[in-house]
């Protein structure tokens, strides 16, 4: 039987890793520069923790996580986002009674199964950031000046930050019953989808992308023009911050974020370079999601951002990662007495912080130094019997073919000044 990947999986292979290995440094180095550290929650879950922070009646929850029975009958789940899971490990761990405030970060799979897309399969790659701890508006900005800090370190500036305010429960709720009231008369002319969240889930119809449906929501009332006072304040602070630090942004009242623990700010990064699927990266405030999984009360604010994403757009550009790779040393053994001290020298050699490559195939001397310019090595080591017993190794420069015979006494000093000039 011939086995396939699953569907809405890929493989990453060796010549496309480099790729993503230089992104990912590139995010933990601005992440690193805006103070935050690395967390890494577990790949499952109980399943009610995500139900209970995403939302029952969310599509995620409903119908795309990954959910299964452990053998002791306790239902656990693949992880379709990371915050609930950051939020668990930070009241878990009592986070917040060692510090004030905490500044976290990830890089992870997660797991939706949904209809695979450009940029978003079954197992897809999510980066993103949490702020723990404070209520102010200057953490809403900060959230969103790492997000635009780290598209901007790739040289991305074709991107549009949209800003909303969702409010919180004191004008939510009654901003759903004007919502609901302005939709009644609309309503056979939504589609079905819309149908079904009118009476619970009222505030996605308004994100929805179907042409009918955005047609009729167009005169919809703003839910940024019914914020109770504490909301607008809040909101108000948040844009004259963004304007102080020149951050460019456009509102969008339609934005209202697809997670039931939003609260307050709601922001995405989209792209023209993406197509239909055109977001980057989404956040927000979730002031209510510590409490609400058992924690005490703790105002929070991050976003989440798709790996696969971010590629598709470097790919646009032309992004190619520094190519500063390590100066690699293929070691070329001719005859078994060579081998055995071809592999006690790449020991010796790798302890010393140096790349090593040796032929592991029995190759004659032609094959391995095609093989050590394919794998782009700088030096190649080549070594005989006879070179075994005169004690030294011919030293091959693969950028200028110049070769010098070096004592074995001497090689490993000898490359580590080769390797650095």
């Amino acid at each position: 039987m011939r086995f396939q990947k699953i569907k809405g999986t890929r493989d990453i292979l060796p010549e496309e890793i480099g790729r993503w290995q230089a992104a990912e440094k590139q995010i933990q180095q601005v992440m690193a520069r805006f103070g935050f550290s690395e967390i890494r929650p577990p790949i499952f879950e109980e399943t009610e923790l995500f139900a209970r922070s995403i939302g029952q009646l969310t599509d995620i929850v409903s119908k795309e996580m990954y959910t299964f029975l452990d053998r002791g009958d306790k239902s656990l789940t693949l992880r379709p986002e990371l915050t609930a899971g950051v939020v668990r490990a930070f009241i878990e761990n009592n986070l917040g009674k060692k510090q004030p405030l905490n500044k976290l970060y990830y890089l992870c799979p997660v797991f939706r199964q949904e209809n695979p897309q450009a940029g978003r399969l079954r197992q897809f790659h999510q980066f993103g950031a949490e702020i723990l701890g404070s209520a102010e508006p200057a953490a809403d900005v900060e959230a969103i000046a790492l997000s635009i800090a780290i598209y901007r370190a790739f040289q991305l500036d074709r991107f549009v930050v949209k800003l909303n305010s969702v409010g919180d429960a004191v004008c939510r709720e009654p901003y759903k019953q004007k919502l609901r009231e302005y939709l009644r008369p609309r309503l056979d002319r939504l589609c079905k989808t819309c149908q079904q969240r009118f009476e619970k889930n009222p505030l996605r119809i308004l994100d929805c992308k179907e042409t009918g449906c955005r047609t009729e929501t167009a005169e919809a009332p703003k839910l940024a023009d019914s914020l109770c006072d504490d909301c607008a304040r809040h909101f108000g602070r948040v844009q004259q911050l963004l304007d102080a630090a020149g951050m460019k942004y456009e509102l969008d009242f339609r934005l209202v974020r697809g997670l039931d623990y939003y609260t307050r700010t709601a922001y995405e990064i989209v792209s023209d370079q993406l197509g239909a699927q055109d977001a980057l990266c989404g956040g927000g405030r979730y002031d209510l999601l510590v409490e609400e999984l058992g924690g005490e009360p703790t105002p929070a604010v991050g976003f989440a951002a798709g790996m696969e994403r971010l590629l598709m757009a470097l790919d646009k550009i032309g992004w190619q990662p520094a190519a500063n790779p390590p100066a690699m040393i293929f070691l070329a053994p001719l005859g078994e007495a060579a081998v055995l001290w071809a592999v006690q020298t790449a020991q010796q050699l790798r302890q010393q912080g140096l790349t090593v490559e040796i032929d592991l195939l029995n190759r004659g001397l032609k094959a391995q130094l095609r093989e050590a310019n394919r794998q782009q090595a700088r030096f190649a080591v080549i070594v005989g019997d006879n070179e075994l017993k005169a004690g030294h190794a011919a030293v091959r420069d693969l950028t200028t073919s110049q070769q010098n015979d070096v004592l074995l006494a001497e090689l490993i000093s000898y490359l580590q000044k080769a390797c650095t000039n």
